[in-house]
């Protein structure tokens, strides 16, 4: 039987070659007819027939471009993948490079774990000794690399060893009276003299939010003090003694009879103290050093942070309650009661910090979380909304922020309906609350999120009881 010429030259080979091959046969038999008279043989025309020849020579140049453009193509493929991976881990490189912190502390005795949706290994490169020849004593510093994969380098961090830290859990309202160190320049106002509208404070140079520590040499620390000697200065030059961002500087100027009430005049309003409620995290029942509310106490109209010159907390009793809603934040009403708490030593960006006058030694003692041990989830907060006990309420750690910030460490949002019913979600008066994860203090609710008030941010409890070494430090010395 003869063979099909299709199959014979080709096989199952690519159809569109083929059909190439197939025509070329077609012309071979053609021009062939005369010489094959006796009967056609595929074989002997492929082999020795000129078409035969030309159509094995376009099959194989064919056959092989196309497995040069398959390799092509594969290669091509393949280095697009490998540009795709390095990309990727590139960018995953960058971003925790970026979003990992510099610095950990971990239990003595312990590893540095880093929980992350990569895993990441830890090794230590090297150790640095420091030894504080004063207190006679000395510490060291390990220096540890980061990889992701386990072989594909972060960064380097420096990692303390030390010891378990535990406090007596907060939750309780207290009242904050503060006094400031000099008094603030909160507002500016012309002053009507016969030489017009003018502010001769301005036109010296003075500025909302700088801080009046002397006048001609006298110091400062009430409105009263200010006004006092503005008046009497009868327009001779007045010298004042500034301070701005934490530079001092020195102005001259002369005050303003006003025609109104023919009093001289500056044209400063300024603010000597500053009063408000709050919520404990924590305190130390051995030292009775304690740290509240989270955030710093700042000057309602400049945003500015009161400089302490001394304060006092006092226990605190809540009236009633105005509920947040979108766009609105509410507050815990209350008013102060005549037992005094403790005293007010720092007053920063972490809060406020001081020494309780009887600190209870019986009190829900807690261990600190580290950062490292933070993670999204379930929590819990322990706060006070009316006058009985704190109480837990159930919350939920949505996201977890590591750099560029000491205190929005994490958003945090209330979940339990009892809480919400009450408040609305986070209202003023509540900063400070402790947040309770997996049975250690994790954090401290710090601020509300004004047009979603069930969210809020909340500071790492690590970075505030590190502050309260300060305070520490500075009563034992």
């Amino acid at each position: 039987m003869q063979k099909n010429p299709i199959l014979w030259v080709f096989g199952k080979e690519c159809d569109t070659l083929k059909m190439m091959v197939y025509r070329l046969y077609l012309l071979a038999v053609s021009a062939n007819t005369s010489a094959n008279k006796g009967g056609f043989d595929v074989k002997d025309t492929y082999r020795t027939k000129p078409a035969g020849i030309i159509a094995s020579i376009v099959f194989k140049q064919n056959f092989t471009e196309g497995r040069f453009h398959i390799m092509k193509k594969s290669i091509q493929i393949f280095t697009l993948c490998l540009s795709l991976l390095s990309g990727v881990t590139l960018s995953a490189q960058a971003y925790y490079s970026s979003y990992l912190p510099d610095y950990y502390q971990i239990e003595k005795g312990s590893q540095l774990s880093i929980e992350s949706n990569m895993p990441i290994s830890v090794a230590r490169v090297s150790q640095i000794d420091t030894v504080d020849k004063k207190q006679n004593t000395g510490s060291s510093t390990s220096v540890m690399q980061l990889k992701m994969l386990g072989f594909i380098p972060i960064k380097a961090v420096a990692v303390d060893e030390i010891d378990e830290l535990s406090v007596a859990l907060g939750g309780d309202n207290f009242g904050i009276k503060i006094f400031t160190s000099g008094v603030m320049v909160v507002g500016m106002t012309q002053v009507d003299s016969e030489q017009g509208a003018i502010n001769p404070a301005k036109n010296a140079g003075i500025q909302t939010g700088d801080i009046i520590l002397t006048i001609n040499g006298q110091s400062v620390s009430s409105n009263e003090e200010v006004a006092k000697i503005i008046e009497e200065s009868n327009g001779e030059e007045m010298t004042f003694y500034m301070q701005r961002e934490e530079k001092n500087f020195t102005v001259k100027f002369r005050a303003l009879r006003s025609l109104t009430d023919q009093k001289y005049k500056a044209g400063l309003w300024v603010r000597d103290s500053s009063a408000g409620i709050g919520t404990m995290t924590f305190y130390n029942p051995i030292t009775g050093i304690y740290a509240g509310l989270g955030h710093a106490i700042c000057d309602v109209d400049t945003g500015l942070v009161l400089p302490l010159s001394s304060g006092e907390i006092v226990g605190a009793q809540i009236n009633s309650i105005n509920k947040s809603f979108d766009g609105t934040t509410g507050e815990l009403c209350g008013s102060f009661t005549s037992e005094t708490l403790g005293d007010l030593q720092m007053n920063c960006e972490l809060g406020v910090y001081g020494a309780l006058l009887h600190p209870e030694t019986s009190q829900n003692i807690v261990k600190i979380a580290l950062k490292q041990e933070v993670h999204t989830g379930s929590a819990q907060i322990y706060t006070t909304v009316d006058n009985e006990a704190p109480r837990y309420y159930d919350c939920e750690i949505q996201k977890i922020v590591y750099h560029n910030t000491k205190t929005q460490n994490m958003v945090v949002k209330i979940t339990d309906t009892e809480l919400l019913e009450k408040t609305g979600g986070i209202v003023q008066g509540m900063s400070g609350s402790p947040i309770v994860q997996d049975g250690k203090l994790v954090a401290a609710l710090t601020h509300v999120f004004v047009n979603d008030p069930q969210c809020g941010y909340a500071v790492f409890a690590e970075n505030m009881y590190n502050q309260s070494l300060a305070v520490e430090t500075k009563k034992a010395s």
